[in-house]
């Protein structure tokens, strides 16, 4: 298995995004979306993205916004990727694909369904919840493991302790984290991010 790609997700300070990125992350999301526990606005995402080096992929995260604000913040933040949490019509996003990381929650065997028409440059498949993300509730591993498209990102309920046994158990690319590895809510714990990145490529390494 190759090296496991680390996402680590609704970032809300610089100070955290600095922090991350030196941990090792791959990537950094932030929430643009204002129903999130993590949300941050615009101007606050410009602040925390310009701390974070060359190479780390910056993320904007997104729910059911309009195509036209996907791609006045991917240029306006120089956003690497948007990641698309919400029920967006495939058809008015095709040609961001290249850019595109979508979101699949999954339930059950019908959750897949969810990928007709998109072709995004990575998947992501998640817990199925009441709102989108953060939650801390385990996905479906073995489901995943068997239907999931790839390259693709795990999410849902990782820990430092849990992450290396869901890598091996989905064979994901990558995963991606947020509520687990913080000290309270919207603050991320450096002790548990160090964890959680050393955990994963030691699985990736197995």
């Amino acid at each position: 298995m190759s090296r496991v790609f680390v996402k680590i997700c609704g970032v809300t300070t610089p100070e955290d995004a600095a922090m991350v990125a030196a941990a090792g992350a791959d990537a950094i999301g932030v929430n643009l979306w204002p129903g999130s526990k993590r949300h941050v606005t615009p101007d606050a995402a410009r602040d925390i993205l310009a701390a974070i080096p060359v190479g780390v992929l910056k993320v904007g995260v997104f729910v059911d916004a309009p195509v036209s604000e996907v791609e006045r913040q991917l240029d306006a933040l120089s956003l690497d990727r948007a990641q698309l949490h919400g029920d967006e019509p495939a058809a008015h996003f095709g040609h961001l694909d290249p850019r595109l990381v979508r979101v699949v929650r999954i339930r059950d065997e019908s959750s897949f369904e969810r990928e007709d028409g998109w072709s995004p440059a990575l998947w992501l498949y998640d817990a199925h919840v009441d709102g989108y993300g953060g939650a801390g509730v385990v996905a479906p591993w073995s489901l995943i493991a068997a239907r999931a498209r790839r390259p693709f990102l795990l999410a849902g309920g990782l820990t430092p302790e849990n992450v290396a046994d869901a890598i091996r158990a989905t064979r994901a690319d990558g995963v991606d984290v947020a509520s687990g590895v913080e000290s309270s809510q919207r603050r991320k714990d450096p002790a548990k991010v160090v964890a959680f990145i050393a955990a994963a490529r030691g699985a990736g390494a197995l």
